[in-house]
């Protein structure tokens, strides 16, 4: 008896116990919630999911360039042995068909464009997604596909799946880079934030495209080819978790209430827009011309070993990150020279790349190619919340189109690069395609000119509220703004609801009340 009341004592403390770790837990889980849901550690936590997708997109297109090549030599190889025993199984006079090297390369070349040009095509549709549906579905989408393409990769076995787990990526990238980079802009309302924090996500960026070769070299060596793509896809996973905790992307709410952004082909056709664009091309088409090229150069040219090539771009990441430190803080202490640090950075990667083949070894080589990165942060970081701000001023403050068009405009050159690039060097020499490069970084930095005055810019009725009125409301959001319009001519006050129409509401008063100084 008195063991059975001390076993029911036990079962009673530990059930106790049991309970309230049970509480305790809860206790934390709620906690974490309410921490969750305040707007600034929210926005520190959208973005270190953004910067984490990033990280991954780009991880995931650089890290096949040591892996890729010598696998396709490998699966060559094995059809090759194949082929030979089964014809000396069938005593036939078959010729055994080998891929060339001119074939080999093409193969290489359309492996590593495809990303891109998939995500050429998607972004135009990308950007009208994200604008009508918001931001958050859009970046789980993009999630999901990178982290099914990521382990597509990791058991491919043949060309074929491996140029559809490529292709797969790019339409992962279309909404998740897109999304991500809108993200932020959203929710960095201040320019001197939104300087800031883009060129954190710039700096993953950077980080993910340069680590990765490295990273994906030393691992396919010790551990086999499934290994760095099984690691990126956890990572993958991991952000995906997270982008549904925080930002919960299939809750129930109103998303009529969001406003209806710029149609994107309006967005193209503006000038300001367009310079911009035609400058994100522009200073991209160095690094993606020269990263398929440059590597078969320095061994004709300078005999360099393996783990040279390896690390060529390896060291350009911390001028990279320099130059994005460098414009943040001259942005928020001269934001009126944006123009003016992009047109900087276009000079310095003309002067980079006309250097690089005047280079005889590695170390002579790893100042322009920083050159080159430290002008490529300067343009972005100034011009990337150029794209926002320019949106908001002269159109309506939704960021899905405009970052789809940024997109695009890297996705050109990293596009063309693999595939054209190659070519140009046959036919016109590693000289001739550097010298073009940078005559044309030079020759564009004028036209950032156009963009001197951006910042005087405020708000104004002919831009933005003359359009609503020619063309009519086309929802919610239009519909509140020309009711306030009217309301304001009468001197009526408005009122402000605690839904999610207070927001635009509230915005587009004050929006109207600065535009009516200008107008």
């Amino acid at each position: 008896m008195e063991q059975e009341g001390t076993t029911e004592g036990n079962a009673t403390n530990l059930a106790q116990s049991a309970a309230l770790k049970l509480s305790q837990m809860g206790e934390r889980t709620k906690q974490l919630g309410t921490a969750i849901q305040d707007p600034d550690r929210q926005r520190r936590i959208i973005l270190v999911i953004v910067c984490i997708a990033l990280l991954l997109d780009n991880m995931l297109y650089m890290v096949i360039v040591p892996i890729i090549p010598d696998y396709l030599v490998e699966l060559q190889n094995e059809a090759d042995h194949a082929h030979t025993a089964l014809i000396h199984t069938n005593s036939s006079n078959s010729t055994i068909h080998k891929v060339t090297k001119g074939d080999f390369d093409l193969q290489i070349g359309v492996l590593f464009a495809s990303k891109a040009i998939l995500q050429l095509l998607v972004n135009p549709l990308s950007g009208t997604f994200i604008d009508r549906v918001g931001y958050d579905i859009p970046l789980f989408i993009g999630l999901t596909v990178m982290f099914l393409s990521t382990l597509i990769f990791a058991f491919a076995e043949n060309y074929a799946t491996l140029f559809l787990a490529r292709s797969m990526q790019g339409l992962g990238s279309a909404f998740a880079d897109t999304s991500g980079i809108a993200l932020i802009a959203d929710k960095y309302t201040e320019e001197g934030e939104r300087s800031k924090a883009l060129g954190i996500a710039l700096a993953f960026i950077s980080f993910g495209s340069l680590v990765a070769p490295p990273f994906g070299g030393v691992l396919y060596e010790f551990a086999g080819k499934r290994v760095p793509f099984l690691v990126l896809a956890c990572i993958c996973l991991a952000d995906g978790i997270m982008c549904l905790v925080v930002l919960k992307p299939f809750s129930n709410r109103e998303r009529e209430n969001m406003p209806v952004g710029t149609p994107m082909y309006k967005l193209m056709i503006d000038p300001y827009i367009a310079v911009v664009a035609g400058a994100l091309t522009t200073c991209n088409i160095p690094l993606a011309f020269l990263e398929p090229t440059i590597a078969n150069w320095m061994e004709d040219t300078m005999d360099s070993s393996q783990w040279e090539i390896g690390m060529t771009w390896f060291p350009a990441f911390f001028p990279h990150v320099l130059g994005v430190f460098l414009t943040v803080k001259l942005a928020a202490k001269y934001p009126h020279l944006q123009w003016f640090y992009g047109a900087i950075g276009m000079v310095f990667i003309g002067a980079s790349s006309c250097t690089v083949p005047a280079c005889k070894n590695f170390g002579q080589l790893m100042i322009p190619l920083c050159g080159i990165c430290f002008g490529i942060a300067l343009v972005d970081t100034a011009l990337l919340p150029t794209l926002a701000f320019l949106v908001d001023v002269r159109h309506v403050s939704v960021y899905g189109s405009v970052y789809a068009i940024a997109d695009i405009s890297y996705c050109v050159a990293y596009a063309l690069g693999p595939i054209v690039a190659g070519q140009i060097v046959h036919n016109l020499g590693f000289v001739q395609l550097n010298l073009g490069m940078g005559l044309a970084n030079v020759l564009y930095a004028p036209a950032l000119l156009l963009l001197r005055n951006v910042s005087q810019m405020k708000p104004s009725f002919s831009e933005r509220n003359m359009l609503l009125e020619q063309d009519g409301p086309t929802g919610l959001y239009d519909t509140i703004k020309m009711e306030e319009r009217e309301k304001k001519r009468k001197g009526l006050c408005t009122t402000i609801d605690e839904n999610g129409i207070d927001t635009f509401a509230q915005r587009s008063y004050s929006e109207e009340e600065s535009s009516g100084e200008y107008a």
